[in-house]
């Protein structure tokens, strides 16, 4: 996909926002990996940028730039956007973290919060979403409802948030239906419209009837929608423009309470380095509407679903559970650890392939 050159959009990027303010008043950046017209990941970031102009007003000056490639493109945009004056900036994809860690270090009177990494520093801060919660309902519906027993998944790249996906709706698609099998391909990209419809295809065309993906266009969507008899799931939004068929439910990032709450730190002086990790509970993580597509007792079964794990009472890796190799993981009634969910690397029993390096 053609970026456009970083370094000559700057001035206009930056300069979106509320016009007028006093040099004492906030800015807040935010750093996008796709265009915020994606449909997905860096529309619902964006959303919470909204939130965040919305809720403070002329207090809060907010910039962004968007379609900036992991990398060291990323570097450079981060650095013009603490140039330009931001006070705290959120680089919104897992390959800014060493940029922003790079950057952080020369800029230490600025505040950093990075999304789905790990890496942090006085002035950097840590957060991410449990989208595992999300995917274990999404693979209770597809277990449910596909009819050729063959699920297709759309990885994007190989890191622990994905493969943590991956596994979780595997599991639970697994639990009510034990002839379904998972086929993956990895895209090698989070927005790429159409290197993702080609993979929808070809997952299509070997018999998959549910897609789910961890890429952030709506060409998936929309390729199922032309094949016509498969079902979809909105990935990070809501993507709702393809329901009832063949988006029957989605994942939804709801990050506007953490903008709002983090650049209020800043104003009130007591923002801290952090790591948040939240999910269903605290409203991170949302599920978008099951339509009527989906059978009333897979629709109450998973909201069921959603209700227990949002109260804690249920966790989507919960034993007996063994690893890919056949080696014993999790013993009955046993849950994971944050630790080895952050750092996953591993596929769970029944699931075919490896895990690309």
């Amino acid at each position: 996909m053609k970026r456009r050159t970083l370094l000559a959009s700057a001035a206009l990027a930056l300069s979106l926002g509320t016009s007028a303010f006093a040099a004492d008043e906030v800015t807040a950046g935010f750093i996008y990996v796709g265009p915020v017209g994606d449909g997905g990941w860096t529309y619902e970031h964006n959303k919470g940028r909204l939130a965040v102009e919305e809720h403070f007003g002329d207090k809060v000056k907010t910039v962004f730039q968007e379609s900036v490639p992991e990398g060291a493109d990323a570097e450079r945009a981060i650095t013009q956007m603490a140039l330009s004056g931001a006070d705290i900036i959120f680089t919104t994809s897992f390959g800014y973290m060493d940029p922003t860690i790079a950057v952080a270090a020369k800029f230490p009177n600025v505040k950093f919060e990075h999304a789905t990494g790990y890496k942090r520093a006085d002035n950097v801060g840590v957060y991410s979403a449990r989208f595992y919660e999300g995917r274990a309902i999404q693979g209770h519906i597809a277990g449910k409802m596909t009819k050729t027993n063959k699920i297709g998944y759309i990885a994007s790249f190989p890191i622990p948030e994905v493969i943590r996906g991956i596994n979780s709706a595997y599991i639970h698609a697994k639990k009510v239906n034990p002839d379904v099998e998972f086929s993956i391909i990895w895209a090698y990209t989070w927005f790429d419209p159409a290197k993702e419809a080609d993979a929808a295809r070809a997952l299509i065309e070997n018999g998959a009837d549910v897609i789910l993906q961890h890429t952030d266009s709506t060409a998936p969507q929309a390729a199922a929608k032309e094949a016509g008899g498969v079902i979809t799931f909105g990935q990070a939004s809501d993507m709702g423009e393809y329901g009832p068929l063949p988006r029957v439910s989605s994942i939804i990032d709801n990050w506007g309470p953490y903008y709002i709450d983090r650049v209020q730190a800043v104003i009130d002086g007591t923002w801290e380095s952090d790591d948040t990790w939240d999910g269903i509970g605290k409203g991170m993580v949302g599920i978008g509407e099951i339509s009527d597509a989906v059978p009333a007792d897979v629709k109450a079964e998973a909201l069921a679903l959603k209700d227990a794990i949002a109260a804690g009472s249920y966790h989507p890796f919960t034993g007996p559970l063994k690893k890919q190799d056949g080696s014993d993981w999790l013993a009955e009634g046993e849950t994971a650890d944050d630790g080895t969910l952050l750092g996953m690397n591993f596929y769970v029993e029944g699931l075919t392939g490896e895990i690309p390096n």
